[in-house]
């Protein structure tokens, strides 16, 4: 059955169903701005601003670094940072060099850090004082040879730079580091007088421009490889479908952390796109942030629902003028209508959903800014196919039945590094099998109905709970451990482990989560600990993980009836 794409007829005037991608390498989109707009405001940062041109001169310097420091066209240079100036600039400048960036979540621990390090082979890594250690720790285990460090203080504007150091020191925090030949100091390459390198060519669909790491359902972490023209894509088909949005005047709330591929893509490349101002947040705070639109005045603010829940829910917020916010595009995990329908009402702007994954840059589908909408995820952006197949035949289906959610367009992963078996799993005949269940209508929208098996999103982090049984497993008191994502108000679902402890050993919950907490990032951490004498198991000794969820909801259910049973006898007395 041949795709009709009955989602074009929804497509705003101004919004062609196919477009031009220029054949380069990313970072000529931060030169061509800093062309167009020397003096505009590029980074927003702790109140200091720096504009495209100073942005993209102190790309060109770190470009000039790396290739002093024998970085070459296709080696792959990791950034585990914040959101920050160091970020922007080492990512464009890493590009310009012809490197391979490697994005590196700041909250990873020793043992996600090595296995990441190692498998991409980086060369090279920057990182803040803050985080230094945790890479000392697992540099010998890898191919590192230089370790980057910068400092949040070295663009921070006075008084705060001078003040920074004090309060960490005063917090217990220390910033000290050993510079030597492997170890270097970001201040001092920057500021050391070097030949400016030219921007390295590139065959876009060829070459390498990120490796972007993601889980899989078996617990492995896998480099996605993105090329500059997957990059280059998906920038220009998130920039088309905002098209009221206008070069040189929008300011982006950078919120979503770069190291994650939404924020890369529809925040960092497409504000560079547009010649449009980052203001940068290297945490989000519900407070600061508020602070920072009523006096900034953001234009877009891409998030995940939390960040709108956690908004919505400050007590006060009527206090704060957010009637600069024209545009939301909300994206990682599903939106609550009654979230998307109040922000909307506080901001006067607009929130939509969206849908990507990794592997396609990542957005494929998203629903109109300013036109017809619906609940779901929307349909797909230009150049974009999409169809619903069946998962077992990969037979197309027809609309309003539920299948697998297959995409393809130009903005889909070149393959999974170094794993060509993986890579045929999901790219097959020229689509990506997403893995996730869906749905489209007859007016082509699409609706995600559920994902993939045993995958959790709290908090918009992808967390795979295989990786978190393998932690469990390592501790001398258990047996064997189950790790699902159950229901939560808040975070949408939250990591709860089922245990089952050796026979003669003892162990309880704060000591397992102490035990985790000193080798998994904070948000994979279980939340929740169940033991048990046994778990349930299929015939080969396959854990029924959703023999354990129903459990659960059923008892979530039958709490609330009995919370709402007191309730009711309270109202009859």
């Amino acid at each position: 059955m041949a795709t009709a794409k009955p989602w074009l007829r929804h497509y705003p005037e101004e919004v062609a169903p196919t477009g031009n991608y220029p054949e380069m390498n990313v970072a000529s989109m931060l030169l061509a701005s800093a062309r167009r707009y020397p003096k505009r405001p590029a980074l927003y940062f702790m109140g200091k601003t720096m504009s495209y041109a100073r942005t993209a001169q102190e790309a060109a310097q770190f470009a000039a670094v790396l290739r002093s420091l024998g970085v070459r066209k296709g080696d792959r240079v990791a950034l585990m940072l914040p959101n920050c100036p160091q970020m922007v600039i080492a990512c464009f400048g890493a590009l310009m060099a012809g490197a391979v960036v490697v994005m590196t979540n700041p909250l990873y621990m020793e043992r996600e850090l090595e296995h990441q390090l190692a498998d991409s082979g980086a060369k090279a890594i920057v990182t803040l004082d803050l985080l230094h250690n945790r890479i000392a720790g697992v540099m010998r285990r890898t191919k590192l040879e230089y370790v980057i460090v910068t400092s949040l203080k070295d663009y921070l504007p006075f008084p705060k730079n001078f003040l920074y150091p004090i309060k960490m020191k005063k917090d217990g925090v220390s910033l000290g580091v050993s510079f030597n030949s492997e170890v270097l100091s970001w201040r001092r390459l920057m500021a050391t007088p070097s030949a400016v390198h030219e921007l390295e060519p590139v065959d876009p669909h060829e070459d390498l421009a990120l490796l972007q790491y993601t889980g899989g359902t078996t617990g492995i972490s896998k480099g996605v490889m993105l090329t500059h023209a997957n990059l280059i894509a998906n920038t220009i088909q998130n920039v088309t479908w905002a098209y009221k949005c206008v070069d040189g005047e929008e300011r982006f709330l950078a919120a979503l952390p770069f190291f994650h591929v939404f924020g890369l893509s529809v925040v960092m490349l497409q504000a560079v796109y547009r010649a449009a101002e980052m203001l940068l947040l290297p945490r989000f705070e519900t407070k600061p942030v508020l602070e920072l639109i009523a006096r900034k005045r953001p234009t877009l603010f891409p998030g995940a629902p939390t960040m709108y829940v956690a908004l919505l829910n400050y007590p006060d917020i009527g206090k704060y003028d957010l009637s600069s916010i024209r545009a939301c595009i909300s994206g990682s995990a599903p939106l609550p209508r009654e979230v998307q329908l109040k922000f909307e009402d506080v901001t006067g702007g607009r929130l939509i959903e969206g849908y990507g994954l990794t592997e396609a840059s990542p957005v494929t589908h998203a629903n109109n800014i300013w036109e017809k909408r619906k609940a779901g995820i929307g349909i797909p952006l230009p150049d974009t196919d999409a169809r619903i197949v069946d998962p077992e035949t990969g037979e197309e289906l027809p609309a309003g039945e539920i299948g697998e959610l297959a995409v393809s367009g130009p903005q889909v992963m070149k393959g999974y590094w170094n794993r060509p078996d993986e890579t045929a799993k999901v790219l097959r005949d020229g689509w990506l099998h997403t893995g996730d269940m869906a749905r489209m209508d007859e007016d082509g929208f699409f609706e995600i109905v559920d994902r993939k098996k045993d995958m959790i999103i709290a908090s918009g982090y992808n967390i795979y709970p295989r990786e978190i049984e393998e932690v469990l497993f390592e501790h001398p008191a258990v047996k064997e451990a189950a790790v699902a994502g159950v229901p939560d108000q808040y975070r949408g679902e939250t990591v709860k482990a089922f245990v089952v402890v050796k026979d003669g050993a003892s162990v309880t919950a704060a000591e397992l989560e102490t035990f985790c907490r000193e080798r998994l990032a904070a948000y994979k951490v279980p939340r929740k600990f169940e033991f048990r004498a046994a778990l349930p198991k299929t015939l080969v000794g396959k854990v029924l993980r959703r023999q354990l969820l129903e459990e659960e909801l059923l008892r979530g259910a039958s709490a609330a009836g009995e919370a709402k049973g007191d309730s009711n006898k309270q109202g009859d007395k």
